[in-house]
């Protein structure tokens, strides 16, 4: 009797910057190394959908599990902060599917980041902190969709992204970034009230300040291994 193949999930992280890829086992553990390629820009549907298809190709998986930059409703893609304006009402899950010949369910990249992120307890906030500044609210391992806190105030009149974004860390450098975070863990406890927070993005590798004890780094993989929870039923 033959032993019957698992099914194998290819997880699509979108960001501003970069395209990135990996396949997934049923359990969610990573069975190929992580492919990245940069953004095309500009940052359009069909160049970003043929960036994704070249890092499928030669790879086995069964179904995809897509995170985007924006406000995502029924795998359409409603919002586009960090990439072209042609997104905005994009049928990202069609297009795809049609493209790979796979089902493909997608869901903002901040949330996807979450699900691979959280301890399933309590109240629980993602942010991601790239090209933009994301964010992802959980109740007892439940997601909250598309929370958006990046277009928010923040301070002196500019919001999260504006303040944290990857323009912003490049502008002032790590030690102003670092000294502006500390000012936005501290304002997200205040509004959230949560048990933990998770930071994550590419940029998360530049925090040096020392964290509160409910704040933890996870690495930017966490926006892959997210892909397997929007398969569970």
């Amino acid at each position: 009797m033959t032993e019957q193949r698992q099914i194998q999930t290819l997880a699509v992280d979108i960001g501003g910057s970069g395209i990135k890829v990996m396949v997934l086992d049923e359990k969610g553990n990573p069975i190929t190394e992580r492919d990245r390629v940069e953004t095309p820009q500009p940052a359009k549907p069909e160049p970003m959908l043929a960036a994704i298809v070249a890092l499928a190709n030669g790879k086995t998986f069964d179904r995809v599990s897509v995170g985007f930059p924006g406000v995502v409703k029924a795998g359409i893609t409603k919002t586009a902060a960090n990439v072209d304006a042609e997104w905005i009402d994009f049928d990202l899950a069609t297009a795809l599917s049609q493209h790979l010949d796979k089902p493909v369910k997608v869901i903002n990249d901040a949330d996807m980041q979450g699900l691979g992120a959280i301890s399933g307890q309590g109240l629980e906030l993602v942010i991601t902190l790239g090209t933009g500044f994301g964010g992802a609210l959980f109740f007892d391992g439940k997601l909250v969709p598309n929370l958006e806190p990046g277009h928010h105030e923040f301070r002196k009149g500019n919001t999260y992204e504006e303040q944290l974004g990857n323009a912003a860390l490049e502008a002032i450098g790590k030690k102003k970034w670092n000294e502006r975070l500390a000012k936005a863990i501290a304002a997200l406890e205040h509004l959230f009230n949560y048990d933990r927070l998770y930071l994550g993005g590419g940029n998360a590798k530049f925090i040096t300040l020392q964290l509160p004890q409910n704040v933890k780094s996870v690495p930017n993989i966490a926006g892959l291994l997210g892909g397997i929870a929007l398969w569970r039923e």
